[in-house]
C-alpha cells in the first residue's frame, strides 16, 4: 500500500500520460451508423462532464451535490473547532479531488485522507491539492481498504469524523479513451479502474462461459436481452476474440432488437455497466466498504454516500436501514437500554439533485444521496 502526501511520477511520465489522454480511436463507420449518438454519449453519471484535454489545467469536473455534502458533514467536522481543527475526513472516492478541495478550503484546520485505486486520479488530485500540504494524505487503495489505511497511517479506527463516497466511474476514466470505459470511442476493451489489476473486460467477454455472461449482464447491467447478447458474444468470439469496445458496440447493435434500441438511453449502456462492475468488483467492494466506514466513525461522526445506479443505491439503502434499526428483540414493549439504533438517518430516503444543478451539471441527474450520523458507540 502506497501512503503519500503527494503523488507525482515525474515530468516525463506526466507528459506521456497527457499524450495518451489525447489519443482517440473513432468508432468504425458501421458502428457509428448503428449508434449515431456514440460520439458524445456517456454514462448516466458523467453526462455533461468536461473532457480531459491533457493540458496542465484540471479537468472541467463539477463535483455533484458539493454544497449539500458540506452541509451534511460540517456538524461532524466542526464539533471540536469551527475551522475543523482536530477533525479527520476520509474521501473514499477521491477522483479529481473536487470534493476534498472544497472541504479543505472551507475548514482550514481539517485533515483529509483521500483514497483511490487509480494512480492517474491520484496524480491529478495530488497536483490540485498540493497547496494544502500535509493536511491531505493520498492513498492508492480500493475503498474497502479504509481500516487498513487508518491503521497504517496511525489514526485510531474509531475516531474518524466524516466519510464521503461518490460512487461509480469517474469523468477522468471515461474521458481517457484508452481506458475502454466509454462506448463513445473505439478503444482497447479494458475497463480497469486499477490499471495493474489482472482482469480486463476483454478477459470477461472472451473467456466467461455463455451462461455466466448472461447472468452477469442480467444482474449487473439489468439488461433484459442478456441471454441474447451472451449467445451472440459466444458465437462471435469462437471465430475472432473481442479486443476493442467498437467491436462490442457493433455486436450489441446486432443483438438488441431495433425497437429496444430507440428507447431507454444508449443501447450499450447496460452491457458496459455490467462489464465494468464485474472487472472492478464494485458491488462486492461496496458491500465490504460500507460496514468498515460505519465502524471507523467516532460517536457524532457522519457518512455521506452518493450512488448513480440502482444496484449501488440498493446496497447503500439496505445497509443504512440495518444500521438505523433498533437492536431490541422484536415484540418487547420498550427499547432495551444499550439496544438503541447506533445510527440515525440524516436524509429522508434518497435525496436528488435539484433541477437547477441538473441544468448546470447533467451528470447529477441520476444521483441518489443518503447520509447517517453515529449516535452510539465510541466517544
Amino acid at each position: 500500500m502506497n501512503l503519500c502526501t503527494t503523488l507525482f511520477e515525474g515530468a516525463a511520465e506526466a507528459a506521456l500520460d497527457r499524450h495518451v489522454a489525447l489519443a482517440s480511436w473513432p468508432l468504425p463507420e458501421p458502428a457509428l451508423a448503428y449508434f449515431p449518438d456514440a460520439r458524445s454519449a456517456l454514462s448516466d453519471r458523467d453526462l455533461g462532464a468536461g473532457t480531459f484535454t491533457g493540458s496542465d489545467a484540471m479537468p472541467d469536473h463539477i463535483p455533484v451535490l458539493l454544497d449539500r455534502c458540506v452541509e451534511l458533514l460540517a456538524p461532524a467536522l466542526t464539533r471540536t473547532a469551527a475551522d475543523g481543527s482536530g477533525a479527520v475526513l476520509v474521501d473514499a472516492t477521491l477522483g479529481a479531488g473536487g470534493h476534498t478541495e472544497k472541504f479543505l478550503t472551507e475548514f482550514p484546520g481539517l485533515r483529509v485522507i483521500g483514497l483511490d485505486r487509480d494512480p492517474n486520479a491520484l496524480r491529478i488530485a495530488g497536483e490540485r491539492l498540493s497547496p494544502f500540504g500535509d493536511r491531505v494524505m493520498l492513498v492508492r487503495t480500493r475503498y474497502d481498504g479504509i481500516k487498513g489505511v487508518l491503521a497504517d497511517s496511525g489514526y485510531r479506527a474509531d475516531k474518524v469524523d466524516g466519510v464521503l463516497f461518490d460512487l461509480g466511474v469517474s469523468s477522468m476514466q471515461l474521458d481517457r479513451t484508452d481506458r475502454g470505459f466509454s462506448y463513445a470511442s473505439d478503444a482497447p476493451l479494458d475497463m480497469r479502474m486499477d490499471p495493474d489489476a489482472p482482469l480486463t473486460a476483454a478477459d470477461v467477454v472472451n473467456t466467461y462461459d455463455e451462461r455466466t455472461l448472461a447472468r452477469l449482464l442480467r444482474e449487473f447491467g439489468e439488461e433484459r436481452f442478456a441471454s441474447r447478447i451472451a449467445a451472440q458474444i459466444a458465437r462471435r468470439r469462437a471465430d475472432r476474440p473481442f479486443s476493442t469496445t467498437g467491436e462490442l458496440v457493433e455486436l450489441l447493435y446486432q443483438a438488441i432488437p431495433a425497437p429496444a434500441r430507440r428507447t431507454g438511453g444508449h443501447p450499450a449502456k447496460r452491457t458496459f455497466q455490467a462489464l465494468r462492475i464485474a472487472v472492478n468488483g464494485e458491488l462486492d467492494s461496496l458491500r465490504d466498504a460500507l460496514p468498515a466506514a460505519l465502524d471507523v466513525l467516532a460517536n457524532g461522526g457522519r457518512i455521506v454516500v452518493m450512488a448513480y445506479q440502482s444496484l449501488e443505491d440498493r446496497i447503500v439503502k439496505n445497509q443504512f436501514s440495518a444500521a438505523t434499526a433498533s437492536r431490541t428483540p422484536p415484540g418487547l414493549p420498550v427499547e432495551l437500554p444499550g439496544h438503541e439504533p447506533e445510527f440515525v438517518a440524516l436524509t429522508r430516503g434518497a435525496e436528488r439533485a435539484a433541477a437547477e444543478e441538473i441544468a448546470l451539471n447533467p451528470r447529477s441527474a441520476s444521483v441518489r444521496l443518503r447520509a447517517l450520523e453515529k449516535v452510539g458507540g465510541h466517544l
